[in-house]
């Protein structure tokens, strides 16, 4: 069996385990392929962001294994996943990817609600009587 690389993404409430093995470009995304999973172009150009930047798009099969949150959450989470498996192949790839931001996980997530307010900073509307 050839080597695995693994690498984890999150972004929002979405966790993905990605496992990349030498390939001929296999995408698989929770059992389905990744143009049915991804729907949208932009999002998958999104994803595939980090293979395009490194060059190393069709020489790897990929395997993901996506949960939690909504598709843009989802597609961050793998983008980040791919990116650290692909660190863990080959640590010189650091350079071309760290200047396009791949490298850094986004902390945004969503704000918790606090009492008295409808939502995090939604106040219930004022009424003079």
């Amino acid at each position: 069996m050839s080597e695995q690389y693994l690498g984890t993404g999150r972004r929002k409430s979405s966790v993905a385990r990605v496992v990349l093995t030498q390939g001929t470009g296999e995408f698989v995304i929770n059992g389905r392929s990744f143009e049915e999973y991804i729907p949208s172009a932009a999002t998958r150009l999104d994803v595939s962001q980090p293979l395009t930047i490194s060059k190393t798009q069709g020489k790897f099969n990929i395997s993901v294994n996506v949960f939690g949150g909504g598709i843009t959450g989802q597609a961050g989470a793998i983008r980040l996943g791919i990116t650290r498996a692909l660190l863990e192949v080959d640590p010189e790839l650091r350079k071309i990817l760290k200047p396009a931001g791949l490298i850094t996980r986004d902390p945004r997530s969503k704000e918790r609600k606090k009492y008295g307010l409808k939502k995090a900073r939604r106040a219930p509307q004022f009424s003079k009587r």
